[in-house]
Parts: C-alpha cells; sequence; structure tokens
C-alpha cells in the first residue's frame, strides 16, 4: 500500500468553509463551521484498478470531473470538522487501495450435484404447477 497517498491527496486538496447546518446553536449561523475537502483524483495518478475501487467507495461524493467531494458538519468547530473531513479522505484512499480477496469457488461432491438437481426439479414442478387452470 502507498502510505504517502493520504499526504499527497491533503496537498492537493482544496478547503472552503460554509456556514453549516450542523450543530452550534445561534453560532452556526455567525461562524462558517463546515468544510469542504476537494480533490482532483487525476492529479493523484492512481492505478486504474485503484481508481476504478475508488470510484466504486466513493459513490455520490465523486463528481462528474473527476475530484472527490468530502463534507463534515458535525462538530462545533471548524478545526474539529476539518480534522474529521481529512480521516474520512484517508479512510476512503485506504478502502480503495485495499485489494478485494478472491471467491473461493465452492465444490460439490455427487451427492450434493444430484441432491441440488432434485430440489431444482422439485421447485420447477412447483412453478409449473401455477398458472392458468384449464376447466
Amino acid at each position: 500500500m502507498d502510505d504517502g497517498l493520504a499526504e499527497r491527496a491533503l496537498r492537493l486538496a482544496e478547503e472552503s468553509f460554509l456556514a453549516g447546518s450542523g450543530p452550534g446553536g445561534q453560532n452556526a449561523n455567525k461562524v462558517a463551521t463546515e468544510v469542504q475537502l476537494r480533490v482532483n483524483v487525476y492529479a493523484l495518478g492512481l492505478e486504474p484498478a485503484v481508481f476504478e475501487r475508488l470510484r466504486k467507495v466513493a459513490g455520490s461524493k465523486f463528481t462528474a470531473s473527476g475530484e472527490l467531494l468530502i463534507t463534515a458538519r458535525k462538530h462545533r468547530t471548524q478545526e474539529a470538522n476539518r480534522a474529521e473531513a481529512r480521516e474520512k479522505l484517508a479512510q476512503l484512499l485506504e478502502e480503495a487501495q485495499r485489494e478485494p480477496r478472491k471467491r473461493a469457488r465452492s465444490r460439490l461432491n455427487g451427492v450434493g450435484k444430484v441432491q441440488r438437481l432434485k430440489t431444482k426439479k422439485v421447485r420447477s414442478e412447483v412453478k409449473a404447477g401455477r398458472g392458468k387452470v384449464d376447466w
């Protein structure tokens, strides 16, 4: 795994602060505590497989222009939200770098195959029995 990927992403990230709708009472209307973190994913130079996993993991956080958009507004202070946004970014990148394990094929013995085919036949007969009845 590339340990420096998160640091590189943070160097490329653009932070903006908004008056968020999170906690803070009347203070939330005055102070911009919500943090919005934007990272151009193309500038990170990810391998194609990691890039695809990141797109899948990020979901709606991934914009059409190839940016990763992370927001944090859970805390009352700008600094706490900033730390949370950076942590979210690091977790996303770490998860995208992790390769999924290959699925081991299941193997049936002869008895298992016969049993499976028998249950399929029974199920097929039940379904065939459904339908329009001709009196």
